[in-house]
């Protein structure tokens, strides 16, 4: 008996042929016929992908029978990349932001007058399994001729070098503290208590009494005479700090590393001169007006860094509650003095910073708003200038300590950096004056919005907002 064949099923409708269906829903749902194409807004475009050693570079395939090449990372090979590009008709450039290599080529690119793009490597998305050098430079080609590829901030040629001379002194005062850190634990193990009697151990005190001990000095009561009369111990409790065991390469370690402490502070002045020197070329634009210097803490530069600012700006940001001489000098550095060329809004000046509220929305609920990681230096400079004003009796010390009591204080200071890096914005591109307002004027006006807000929410609800004393009339 043969076997009974299964019916075939009717076959399903192939995806054409559903679309052609009077009553599709998607049919109804798509509302045009296709999606418009994309356009190539930079034709003669080029991508790199940077190395250590070489780099690789992709133009479009109708302008060189080999559109991607390798060129060496030395200066001739440089040049050469770039004569390769001119031939190419190439004008604008995409490059990633691979550690410093990047650097002398985007300046000689600069020079031969192409429009260079350098790219965050995070924020580009390769498949998995197909990266290599020669797929990333095309594919950076392909995207910037869509332009969808939207450069990272770099200033203007003439703010580099400062802030070049500004992070080569911060790297400084980085090294200096570890080697005071160092001097502490060397005479942590002379159980020398010299670090938990004064505040600071290259202060007046400190110094002379290490010289001292440098120079032979072991009498303790000798040593807590270099006492300097400001100090708040009194020389029997530095004495009784001083009473160690004085070994030999405990010693020798504490020498060295004062010694090398010494040196960065010389070169910290060295660096100081170099910034004074790179403010003085700018134009004046102060009008003639003399600032008084402000006080500068230790590590810093030994001039009127105010006058300076003031002078290379046309505006003084240290009236602003926070922001020291220092702090103004750290912004224009990075920013330089013309915000509006490069953050046309406030809004994009500060989600630049990281000081927004993130956004990350999936099936239309916000998942979290945490605020970007960041390593930006204008930023860090903000947050450290918003967590001064704790008490601070202004209306910007009286929104930090508000803030602080409702989210937090890593929120505060987030949120009270975001306020200042407005009002910097507003003082740089329009030119407005900044009023300083008291704490008992913010109360007063935090206040009257509250009471306005209460009441707005009430008529909504059908009530009507009485005030106590008003309440109480009309009972009598």
């Amino acid at each position: 008996m043969g076997k009974r064949k299964r019916p075939t099923p009717p076959s399903a409708p192939s995806i054409q042929a559903r679309y052609r269906e009077p009553n599709c829903n998607f049919r109804r749902r798509r509302g045009r016929s296709s999606l418009p194409a994309l356009q190539q807004i930079n034709e003669n475009a080029a991508g790199i992908d940077i190395g250590a050693e070489s780099h690789f570079v992709a133009v479009r395939e109708d302008r060189d029978p080999e559109p991607v090449r390798e060129f060496g990372a030395f200066t001739e090979d440089l040049y050469q990349l770039a004569d390769w590009l001119k031939e190419c008709g190439v004008k604008s450039v995409a490059m990633e932001s691979t550690g410093s290599y990047w650097i002398p080529l985007f300046e000689i690119l600069e020079e031969r007058g192409f429009e260079v793009k350098l790219v965050n490597t995070h924020r580009l998305k390769y498949v998995p399994g197909r990266k290599s050098d020669v797929l990333d430079c095309q594919w950076l080609q392909t995207l910037h001729t869509f332009g969808l590829l939207s450069g990272c901030f770099r200033p203007d040629n003439d703010i580099c070098p400062l802030r070049s001379y500004m992070r080569q002194q911060a790297t400084l005062v980085r090294c200096s503290s570890d080697h005071i850190r160092r001097m502490q634990k060397a005479m942590t193990e002379m159980n020398i208590k010299l670090q938990h009697v004064i505040s600071d151990i290259t202060g007046s005190t400190g110094t002379q009494i290490i010289e001292a001990i440098l120079e032979g000095e072991r009498d303790a009561v000798k040593l807590a005479q270099l006492r300097d009369p400001r100090c708040k111990n009194s020389e029997e409790i530095i004495a009784k700090a001083l009473r160690g065991n004085w070994r030999e390469e405990h010693l020798f370690a504490l020498k060295q590393e004062y010694e090398l402490y010494r040196k960065y502070q010389s070169m910290l002045m060295e660096c100081g001169q170099k910034i004074e020197a790179e403010l003085a070329r700018f134009q004046d634009k102060s009008d003639g007006q003399e600032l008084k210097a402000s006080r500068a803490r230790p590590n810093q530069p030994r001039f009127n860094m105010r006058q300076a600012v003031y002078r290379m700006s046309g505006v003084d940001l240290t009236v602003i509650e926070g922001i020291e001489a220092y702090t103004a000098l750290v912004i224009f550095s990075e920013l330089g003095t013309d915000l509006k060329k490069h953050f046309p809004t406030e809004n994009q000046f500060a989600s630049w910073l990281t000081l927004c509220p993130g956004t990350n929305k999936t099936g239309g609920k916000q998942k979290n708003s945490r605020t970007r990681r960041s390593a930006n230096r204008v930023s860090a400079a903000l947050r450290l200038a918003a967590n001064s004003l704790h008490h601070s009796q202004t209306a910007l010390g009286a929104y930090f300590r508000r803030m602080k009591v409702h989210i937090g204080k890593p929120e505060a200071v987030t949120a009270t950096a975001h306020k200042l890096s407005r009002l910097i914005y507003k003082m740089l591109t329009e030119g407005m004056e900044y009023v300083q307002q008291g704490q008992d004027e913010y109360e007063e006006r935090y206040r009257k919005r509250v009471i306005r807000n209460l009441k707005r929410r009430a008529k909504q609800l059908g009530y009507e907002l009485v005030a106590v004393a008003d309440s109480d009339a009309m009972a009598g």
